[in-house]
């Protein structure tokens, strides 16, 4: 069985994390086959937003698949090279061109409360629960995992989730803001695509903009491309879209943006 899945319908891309016998814990493996699902879906212009979901209905992604600890974690050396390796992919994730939607059913636990964070937004089941136990593992989790949390949830609620490792439930998630909606589970895959769609119908170039913007908005000052970023606002002025768009305004219709 293939344990990531992939598959586009329209303008969404959906990468599926399959394992659910194990809560859909990640191996190595996993990560490798992530990476390449996101190399198909941002080179293809047609896929313009991602949604990330686990497979089985019991969790989004429960953290590493500790069965093959002894493979991929046996030695320092492989020990630094799995860490890195999810870095890489967090990062990635975190600043992907595209927007990411994470749709979370169930479990969204440790490394899978980290993976959600990295996705632009967060959308639920009622039924979904979130923690992260780390406190209660005597784990350690990197600055990054901690400064997208902080910066998802604010500097408190970061604290609470990470002090306490208390799980919390959907209505609890939404109130802290990791989440921006939460539906009945018969509904959040189709809530989801409708987001989605809703989302890719909008010019492409500027949502481009936005996204890479906001996040050097939560750069360092010292590290911000601000040059990017007005060359990217410029690029959307340039556009066959930005007429498209003034026209399909005067004309009162909805306009058929190109990313062009």
């Amino acid at each position: 069985m293939d344990k990531m899945l992939s598959k586009i319908e329209g303008s969404i891309g959906y990468l599926i994390f399959n394992n659910p016998e194990k809560h859909n814990a990640v191996s190595l493996e996993m990560w490798d086959a992530t990476d390449a699902i996101l190399d198909e879906f941002e080179s293809n212009p047609d896929v313009r937003v991602v949604v990330l979901t686990g497979a089985g209905g019991k969790s989004f992604v429960s953290g590493a698949d500790i069965s093959k600890f002894e493979k991929e974690r046996g030695s320092a050396e492989a020990t630094k090279h799995y860490n890195a390796r999810i870095r890489a992919i967090y990062e990635r994730i975190d600043h992907f061109p595209k927007p990411t939607i994470a749709q979370v059913d169930g479990y969204c636990i440790g490394g899978g409360l980290n993976l959600a964070v990295c996705c632009d937004i967060r959308i639920c089941s009622t039924k979904s629960k979130f923690a992260m136990p780390a406190a209660k593992l005597a784990l350690g989790y990197p600055f990054p995992a901690i400064q997208r949390l902080v910066n998802a949830i604010g500097a408190s609620n970061a604290k609470y989730l990470m002090f306490t490792a208390e799980r919390i439930d959907a209505d609890t998630a939404y109130r802290m803001g990791f989440v921006q909606s939460v539906h009945d589970e018969s509904a959040l895959e189709q809530e989801v695509a409708a987001l989605a769609n809703q989302i890719g119908s909008n010019a492409p170039l500027t949502v481009k903009a936005m996204k890479f913007i906001a996040t050097q908005v939560l750069t360092d000052p010292d590290n911000r491309d601000l040059a990017q970023c007005d060359a990217l606002v410029d690029a959307c002025f340039d556009s066959q879209d930005y007429k498209e768009g003034r026209t399909a305004f005067m004309e009162k219709r909805a306009p058929q943006f190109k990313g062009c």
